[in-house]
């Protein structure tokens, strides 16, 4: 029910911009947030401006992504519930393959670095937000639900002229205000741990190559992430205390180790490597406000932290992974590494200096 007293399916998209118009005036209000207050996604918000400040763009994301590169640095931003990661750099290198029904995509640069999971983009639009500082343009996915998936803002060195040309390229026939919702697909029951093979598991988990098997043991034994870390035995998966997120912050600039943070949603990931430098508490977010590189997390959605080591054909790879209280990653964090390339010595020793919770979870 929204503050209206109407439900979401009740509200007209002229009644959505009004209210959407009351909160910003009231309250500066960000559209993710204002969209939470009418009890609507950010997605139907973002559509029912359409024909205002917000244009309908083809349901064609990947050729939409492989368009971007023509308007030179923008801003890419990926987020989940308490963690946004924003980087500036050019769409450069996309990639996509198809494995079956499926298609996922790439974008491998030093800045604009993307694993992206395409089932899951249904909705792509142009939006334009008049502020303060003028008019700001950007390119805005969503999913199914109307969840941001991401998005990519232009900069002051973008090509604005290239960015109207792509939205007049991949504008949708059809410009209604409206999108269509699906209902949440229920999250997969994790099975007992006395139906779990352990000791094959293990013995995956000794063996891997690749960090990038990981996520396929998992499914092929039917064990849920956490799960498996609970499980896995201390040599492999430690608990942390949760300050070990900001501290992984604080070490890695004081001792000027470069870093690689991961941040992503169902359908896509985004990644920073580099160093961080300017950290700042503010509004209850803990912040990285570097030229290039911007972190926004919140801090209160961290429920349990975990270090994990996964061995591969470079040695040990080692990472601190934050979950929410859904057992959702929030934030990953590893050293900056290449494969063929060992981690980092540093990164290890910020590691190890991380504190431990007091008490194990291993069974």
């Amino acid at each position: 029910m929204s503050k209206t007293g109407q439900t979401a399916a009740e509200l007209t998209p002229e009644e959505i911009r009004a209210e959407y118009e009351r909160l910003i005036e009231q309250n500066g209000m960000r559209a993710r947030n204002a969209a939470r207050e009418m009890g609507i996604s950010e997605g139907q918000l973002v559509a029912a401006r359409v024909g205002e400040e917000a244009i309908r763009l083809s349901d064609d994301a990947e050729a939409i992504l492989k368009s971007v590169v023509s308007l030179g640095e923008v801003m890419a931003l990926t987020r989940n519930e308490h963690c946004v990661h924003e980087r500036k750099g050019v769409y450069e290198n996309a990639s996509f393959f198809k494995h079956g029904p499926m298609t996922t995509g790439l974008f491998v640069n030093p800045d604009i670095d993307l694993r992206l999971f395409m089932t899951h983009w249904k909705h792509a639009f142009a939006v334009t937000e008049t502020g303060k500082a003028g008019a700001r343009k950007s390119l805005q996915f969503f999913d199914g639900m109307g969840e941001a998936i991401h998005k990519i803002y232009l900069t002051n060195h973008s090509k604005e002229a290239a960015y109207d040309d792509l939205v007049a390229m991949h504008r949708h026939a059809e410009q209604v205000a409206s999108i269509e919702i699906e209902g949440a697909k229920p999250k997969p029951e994790e099975r007992p741990d006395s139906e779990v093979d352990w000791e094959g598991f293990r013995s995956a988990w000794e063996n891997l190559k690749d960090t990038h098997d990981f996520f396929p043991m998992l499914r092929k034994f039917k064990v849920g992430r956490v799960q498996a870390l609970k499980k896995i035995g201390t040599d492999f998966a430690a608990e942390l205390d949760n300050s070990a997120t900001r501290l992984v912050l604080d070490r890695a600039r004081d001792s000027e180790c470069e870093i690689m943070v991961f941040v992503g949603n169902k359908g896509c990931i985004q990644i920073h490597t580099g160093p961080v430098n300017k950290l700042v508490e503010a509004g209850g977010w803990f912040n990285v406000l570097d030229p290039k590189f911007n972190l926004h997390l919140d801090e209160t959605g961290i429920s349990h932290t975990w270090v994990t080591k996964k061995p591969s054909a470079d040695g040990i790879i080692t990472a601190v992974e934050v979950f929410d209280k859904n057992n959702e990653l929030i934030v990953t964090f590893f050293g900056k590494r290449k494969p063929g390339i060992p981690e980092l010595g540093g990164w290890r020793e910020i590691v190890e200096s991380l504190p431990r919770q007091e008490v194990s979870n291993v069974a």
